[in-house]
């Protein structure tokens, strides 16, 4: 995970920054906080610091008593300098919010607090996200400042419209949402850092729904959570991903392409579409086993003489083994298999070799407070040298990682063989 320094302006939206925070330090990411004395006129730097779990600064002669240690970190013998020590240290630089003040600041290269001197000693990557009201942010001077500080090669995250700070005013000047803010400083450090560079990640997400009728349908209780949780973790890494998305009703990953589908037909055209381009399938999505075979145009009324008592039901395709039949060397497969109680693990293994897959990853459902539209998820991961991976209940995001672990491990086993484990010839 990165060290992430975080560098905090005087703005209401200043509260999206503790949320930031939150959401960072949860995937493993080690955070630091720069605070400008007005900021603190909105959030205190006690907030912070609990979430940190470090202490913050404010100001160049204030001493730091981690002395330029991220949590986690052993604190030095000797104190540096501090407004040295924390950018110097940081995989990234994210000022949120930033306001026209401090745009401007750092747009003419001051250099008077903690913030703007540290903005000028990094040589990690910098992003800004403007919050402000919308005439502020529209006015020629910022837009300037602005197109200033990209052209030095400052990531600037463009603000969201909306409601604004002012009440009844309405416009462009919000500041993105947490989950975005954070999306976009692991896309600048998976540009710079991530092991994933350069590989095209396709992920299957959700439940399919096989219609019934006009109105009903069958399907099954996957919400997305663990397919959008490797999307964002893999897109952190520096994938580029996409997500073929069955029925999901949560907000889409931000550094993430979207393909929504509804029945195990539409994934399949989809996936079908997308593997070639594909260097990882990761197969999280609950495809239905079977669909009914004549589903009816309109409703079917239960007071209608002919209501039907039974229904008839066909075998959908199997997409993941179709498409492993079709795997060309180099690409990597990873199948998930969600089972209800014991011989889990037996079961994962016959599918992993039944379908020749690269991995598989095994839960069992039966648990309370995982699977199915949990927060949590535990995992049996098997893979096709023998290895097992157990990982014990956590967020679906640490799922994800050591998920995207194993990938990275198989990956390099494949550089190594010059090969796919179960490429075309061997069919």
């Amino acid at each position: 995970m990165a060290r992430i320094l975080l560098g905090v302006s005087g703005g209401i939206a200043a509260y999206k920054a503790l949320e930031t925070v939150r959401l960072a330090t949860l995937v493993g990411h080690a955070v630091r906080v720069i605070q400008t004395p007005t900021s603190r006129r909105f959030v205190g730097e006690a907030s912070f610091a609990a979430i940190t779990g470090a202490p913050v600064l404010t100001s160049e002669f204030e001493p730091d008593p981690a002395r330029g240690a991220y949590p986690g970190e052993p604190v030095p013998e000797r104190a540096p300098i501090s407004h040295l020590a924390l950018v110097e240290r940081a995989d990234a630089y994210l000022v949120a919010p930033a306001t026209a003040n401090t745009i401007a600041k750092l747009a003419g290269g001051h250099a008077d607090s903690l913030l703007t001197t540290a903005a000028l000693a990094a040589t990690c990557p910098v992003l800004v996200a403007p919050a402000m009201n919308n005439r502020m942010y529209l006015h020629a001077a910022t837009q300037a400042n602005l197109r200033t500080l990209a052209a030095r090669g400052v990531i600037v995250i463009p603000p969201g419209t909306g409601q604004l700070a002012s009440h009844g005013e309405h416009g462009v000047g919000r500041l993105p949402e947490p989950p975005q803010l954070l999306a976009a400083v692991e896309r600048a450090l998976a540009a710079a850092h991530g092991p994933l560079t350069g590989t095209r990640v396709l992920v299957t997400a959700g439940g399919t729904q096989e219609p019934i009728d006009a109105v009903r349908f069958l399907g099954n209780r996957s919400s997305g959570r663990m397919g959008f949780a490797l999307a964002a973790r893999a897109a952190a890494r520096g994938a580029e991903v996409t997500v073929i998305a069955a029925n999901v009703g949560l907000e889409p990953p931000a550094a993430a392409t979207v393909v929504p589908v509804q029945t195990a037909a539409q994934l399949t055209d989809a996936c079908v579409r997308q593997f070639d381009h594909a260097d990882v399938l990761l197969m999280a999505a609950a495809v239905a086993d079977f669909r009914p075979a004549a589903p009816a145009p309109g409703k079917l009324k239960k007071t209608a003489a002919d209501a039907p008592t039974t229904l008839a039901l066909e075998p959908t395709e199997d997409v993941l083994s179709a498409l492993a039949a079709r795997r060309r060397p180099g690409q990597l497969i990873v199948g998930f298999a969600a089972e209800h109680g014991a011989g889990a693990s037996a079961y994962g293994r016959e599918k992993l070799e039944r379908k020749r897959l690269d991995a598989i990853v095994v839960n069992d459902v039966s648990q309370p407070g995982i699977g199915f539209g949990a927060a949590d998820n535990e995992v049996l991961i098997l893979t096709r040298d023998g290895a097992e991976r157990q990982v014990d209940r956590a967020p679906k995001e640490t799922v994800a990682d050591a998920i995207l672990d194993e990938v990275q491990r198989l990956r390099a086993q494949q550089v190594g063989d010059g090969a796919a484990p179960f490429d075309r010839a061997r069919s």
